[in-house]
């Protein structure tokens, strides 16, 4: 199922390939979100286009829309989509900590009112997992409680508990033909991280998942986590660190020993003109860029918004014609910052393989 295939002698990163049943996946790597069911404002042709390996999709919002009986109809998102990879999918345990507005965490599953039209749901450890094979997804998560940060240590050690017990339950309505992963909780206290990795841990899943960073804890505090929760997980599963991140966070995770990638950054910030890009003639793997192509400085610039792209309309376009489309509020803009900077993201990971195969992180 997962097989490294070298170490590096720099640090702990590593590359390997994952085996799913939509296909072979070159580790580390970085899925796109599709949280209902596109990657915002890209086609599915697109994403083959840009080398995608996965998407990422998500059970609580695909469970509200388009709901189970469009998804049975349509057999499976794949199909529903026209995406014939691997796909990953989240339980909704991320939206115990962004919904905590509308759900109610109970001792076997999380209630959760609509954020659409106030429907109530109730989300259990075996619901998920049955949405999940009804989208059909590759790679599943079981439930768990993501505490927010700042939280008390009281509401990391419950989170701990429920997570652990629902891990328990999951095992029992495990599907032979997709891949389960687990979710090490315990904020950002190292006692209750390492006690919720050796409970999933000796619960053998197929995978083992960081969850609740990158819900607003310091850099410098998510990298303490890492450096003491990596070392106690297996080191022959896969390793995903959820919700992360900036390319600089993606790297030092990488050399951590992390596996897995998934934001909403590339996506979010492009509908806002915040462009990815390489430095031109840059060959090292931190020779990266961030600008507002919103900046009056690019209304004159007519160089190619992407000279080096895999895609024709990045190369022929130009930054000033860009930036004349966020200034005119045209949807294209959207559609070609996105395509940016998903291309970037999928490239950055295709040079990190690179520099650990080459000895060079």
């Amino acid at each position: 199922m997962f097989k490294i295939s070298k170490k590096s002698k720099k640090s702990k990163a590593r590359i390997g390939v994952l085996k799913t049943k939509h296909g072979a996946i070159k580790t580390p790597f970085f899925m796109p979100i599709a949280t209902k069911g596109a990657v915002k404002a890209i086609t599915a042709d697109e994403m083959r286009k840009l080398k995608s390996q996965i998407v990422l999709s998500n059970t609580y919002h695909m469970l509200l829309r388009p709901g189970l009986e469009i998804l049975k109809k349509a057999k499976g998102l794949h199909k529903f989509m026209d995406w014939d990879g691997p796909m990953l999918t989240d339980s909704g345990g991320f939206q115990v900590f962004s919904l905590a507005k509308i759900r109610k965490i109970l001792p076997h599953g999380v209630k959760f009112r609509s954020h659409i039209d106030g429907k109530e749901f109730l989300l259990t450890p075996k619901k998920v997992l049955e949405i999940q094979k009804i989208i059909g997804s590759d790679i599943r998560m079981v439930l768990d409680v993501c505490p927010a940060y700042p939280c008390t240590r009281k509401q990391a050690e419950d989170a701990v508990a429920t997570t652990t017990k629902w891990a328990h339950e999951s095992l029992k309505h495990r599907d032979k033909d997709a891949l389960l992963f687990a979710i090490v909780q315990g904020s950002v206290h190292e006692d209750l991280r390492l006690k919720s990795a050796k409970e999933l841990v000796n619960l053998d899943f197929d995978g083992y998942a960081i969850g609740g960073l990158a819900v607003g804890e310091p850099c410098q505090d998510m990298m303490k986590v890492l450096d003491y929760t990596v070392p106690a997980l297996p080191e022959n599963k896969p390793r995903y660190l959820m919700g992360l991140g900036y390319p600089e966070q993606i790297i030092e995770a990488v050399k951590r020993g992390i596996d897995m990638f998934d934001c909403v950054i590339p996506t979010r910030e492009a509908r806002h003109g915040r462009i990815y890009m390489f430095k031109q003639g840059a060959l090292r793997l931190y020779g990266s860029t961030a600008f507002n192509i919103t900046n009056s400085k690019y209304s004159k610039d007519f160089t190619s918004i992407n000279s080096s792209s895999k895609l024709p309309e990045l190369r022929t376009y130009t930054k000033a014609y860009l930036h004349h489309l966020f200034r005119t509020q045209e949807p294209l803009s959207i559609r070609l910052s996105t395509l940016n900077n998903v291309e970037f993201y999928l490239e950055l990971m295709a040079r990190i393989r690179s520099a650990i195969r080459r000895g060079q992180l």
